[in-house]
C-alpha cells in the first residue's frame, strides 16, 4: 500500500501528447502558455514562472530579493532540508524560527524575536500543505518591511481566509513532484503580484535575455528551468479536477482521525478559516508509542509510512555549523507519523494494523507480577 497515488492516467493524456508529437513543438508551447495561465485563473494571481522544482523556485525567489552573504533569512524550523539548504548555497545565513506543536507551522513570537537589521527575507512553510497562521506572519513582515517567501511546496489548492495559497505572500513556490497534489513528474513554479519581481524573474529565466526592438539581447546571466509541453499536460489535466481530489481526501483524513483520536493520535490543527489540500495526512502519535516502531510494523504489512517531516536546525550539517536546535521542531520529527492517502484508501485496515501494533506494544510492557504470595 503505497503513501500516495498521482491522479492522473494515461489515457487522460494520451490525445494530447500525440498533437504535441505531431506538431514537433516540444518546449515553450501552448500547453506550457495554457498550464500557466489556468494557474493563475486558480489562483487569482497575475504571475506566474514555471522551473524544474519547488527547490529553484526557492533560489529564485530569493536571487528576486537579492540575497546573498551576510544576509539572514528565517525560516520555519519543520520541513524538508531544500527549504534551508537554498539558503545556504547562496552564502547567506539561515536563521530558523521553533514551530507550533498543534499547527506545525512558523510560531509567530520566534519571529519577531529572530528579527535583526541582517534580516532580509522570511520564509513561511505550509507544513504539509497547512497556511495556518500566514497572516500572523504575513502581517509581522509588512511591519518590519521584510519580504515574505512562502514555501508552499506541499499547499497547492490551499486557501486561507477565503483566498488561495500563491496569492498572499510576496513570492509563492510550489512543487509538481509526484508526492504533490499535481504532478508533473517533477517541475515547480513562482507565483507573484509584483511587476518588479515578474521582470526579474521573466529575464532571468530566459537565459538572462530581455527583447529589445524585435532583437534579443542578453542583458544579464540567467538560467533554463523550463518545464517542457509534455509535463504541462500532465499538470493541465489534474489541476482541471483538483477541487474535487482536495474535498475527497478531507473526507479520508475525516476517517482517519475518526478511528485514531480514540487511540490518542493527535491531527495536525487546521484553522477554521483554512481549506487544507490534505498533502499528507500526518498525526502526533502518543508518547507510549515508539513511532519507528510503528513504521517498521507498518512496512512488514505493506503499508507506507513516514515520518512526518524534519527539524533543519538538528540535521547533521547545520546542527555542527549553527547549534539552534528547535524543541518543539525537533519534538515533531521525532513523533509524527504519515499516512497514505489516496482515493479508495483502505483506511481501516491501516487503522486496525494501528490499534493491533498498540494492543501489542501494551503488552509486553505490563510487567509479571513478581509476588511470591
Amino acid at each position: 500500500m503505497r503513501l500516495i497515488k498521482p491522479y492522473i492516467s494515461f489515457d487522460e493524456v494520451e490525445s494530447d501528447y500525440r498533437r504535441i508529437f505531431e506538431s514537433g513543438i516540444f518546449t515553450k508551447g501552448e500547453y506550457v502558455n495554457k498550464f500557466r495561465d489556468e494557474i493563475n485563473s486558480y489562483l487569482d494571481s497575475k504571475y506566474c514562472f514555471f522551473t524544474t522544482s519547488a527547490t529553484t523556485s526557492l533560489t529564485m525567489a530569493l536571487k528576486t530579493l537579492k540575497v546573498g552573504p551576510g544576509d539572514e533569512v528565517i525560516i520555519s524550523d519543520f520541513s524538508f532540508p531544500a527549504t534551508v539548504n537554498v539558503v545556504e548555497d547562496l552564502e547567506a545565513t539561515p536563521i530558523f524560527a521553533d514551530v507550533n506543536l498543534d499547527t506545525f507551522n512558523m510560531r509567530p513570537y520566534e519571529l519577531k524575536r529572530k528579527i535583526s537589521d541582517k534580516t532580509k527575507a522570511v520564509i513561511f512553510v505550509d507544513a504539509l500543505g497547512n497556511p495556518s497562521g500566514l497572516f500572523e506572519v504575513k502581517k509581522i513582515c509588512e511591519s518590519y518591511n521584510i519580504p515574505l517567501i512562502q514555501d508552499s511546496a506541499c499547499a497547492f489548492g490551499s486557501s486561507i481566509n477565503q483566498k488561495k495559497v500563491g496569492n498572499i505572500a510576496d513570492l509563492t513556490c510550489f512543487s509538481f513532484h509526484p508526492r504533490k497534489m499535481i504532478t508533473t513528474g517533477e517541475g515547480g513554479a513562482i507565483v507573484t503580484n509584483n511587476d518588479d519581481y515578474a521582470r526579474f524573474l521573466q529575464v532571468k529565466l530566459n537565459h538572462g535575455a530581455a527583447s529589445h526592438k524585435g532583437k534579443l539581447d542578453f542583458v544579464t546571466y540567467g538560467y533554463n528551468y523550463r518545464l517542457p509541453d509534455l509535463q504541462c499536460v500532465m499538470g493541465i489535466v489534474q489541476l482541471r479536477k483538483l477541487d474535487s481530489i482536495i474535498k475527497n481526501r478531507n473526507q479520508i483524513k475525516k476517517k482517519y482521525e475518526d478511528l485514531l483520536t480514540p487511540l490518542g493520535f493527535k491531527a495536525q490543527m487546521i484553522d477554521q478559516n483554512v481549506i487544507h489540500n490534505v498533502q499528507s495526512i500526518v498525526f502526533t502519535v502518543p508518547t507510549t508509542v515508539k513511532r519507528d516502531d510503528l513504521i517498521a510494523c507498518l512496512m512488514d504489512h505493506n503499508i507506507e509510512s513516514t515520518i512526518g517531516t524534519y527539524c533543519l536546525s538538528n540535521t547533521s550539517y547545520y546542527k555542527k555549523k549553527y547549534n539552534q536546535v528547535q524543541s518543539n521542531a525537533l519534538f515533531l520529527e521525532n513523533h509524527t507519523i504519515t499516512l497514505p492517502c489516496y482515493e479508495d484508501i483502505p483506511v481501516e485496515r491501516v487503522c486496525n494494523c494501528i490499534q493491533k501494533f498498540i494492543v501489542k506494544m501494551s503488552k509486553r510492557q505490563v510487567k509479571p507480577n513478581d509476588s511470591n504470595g
